[in-house]
């Protein structure tokens, strides 16, 4: 699996600092158990961080603070390293959706697509959910309200900013407007995250966005 497509250097930093919504977070964690370069480059940042952390002059608290345990727990060698699954689903997935993505209980969203929204903590902010397309079928043309971050977990799509595969990674802002096409042979599955409702250009699909949550 040759990965191309990766987060922005401001996604990577701000999923090192630990300041991402959950929605983004999950996709940021999924996309660095496939992806070594992204390994590297976040323990770098988080070396960077730790010692930035270390030169801060002290303060007195009144009672011990939370983040000097979790310093503490981070001496080791500081190498971040990917868990295993038996199954085709990243292993930060495992604990939400099981071991093989043919298993999902996918929800009909239109002729050659699903969808398969995952749960988040009560109160944060944002949408992550699974989406599945028939191999030649799009999605419907659409803008962004907000950011959008995808992950391609199988197969391949393709739209106006290039060609994502497997382990790819899309990073939008909500300048972006496109109209993903699955591969002809493979279709695709990808894990999204977003902050805000998608724009839709089709009548029909903002008929019927209220529906599904998009």
């Amino acid at each position: 699996m040759k990965i191309t497509h990766h987060p922005e250097p401001e996604s990577l930093m701000s999923c090192s600092a630990g300041s991402m919504p959950e929605a983004f977070a999950a996709v940021m964690a999924t996309h660095i158990s496939m992806c070594p370069c992204c390994r590297k480059d976040l323990s770098i940042l988080e070396h960077v961080g730790a010692a930035l952390f270390d030169s801060l002059v002290p303060t007195s608290v009144v009672r011990p603070a939370p983040v000097i345990g979790l310093r503490a727990s981070e001496a080791g060698t500081g190498e971040v390293t990917p868990a295993t699954s038996r199954g085709d689903v990243p292993s930060a997935l495992l604990p939400v959706i099981g071991e093989f993505l043919n298993d999902v209980p996918w929800t009909r969203l239109s002729p050659g697509v699903w969808q398969h929204q995952i749960a988040l903590s009560d109160g944060d902010r944002g949408d992550l959910r699974l989406i599945k397309v028939s191999p030649g079928y799009a999605l419907p043309e659409h803008g962004h309200s907000g950011s959008e971050i995808t992950l391609v977990l199988r197969g391949s799509y393709r739209d106006a900013t290039g060609v994502y595969r497997t382990g790819d990674v899309a990073d939008l802002s909500e300048e972006v407007e496109h109209a993903p096409l699955a591969d002809a042979v493979e279709g695709c599955i990808c894990l999204i995250a977003t902050d805000g409702k998608l724009k839709f250009k089709s009548r029909i699909a903002r008929f019927v966005q209220p529906l599904f949550g998009l």
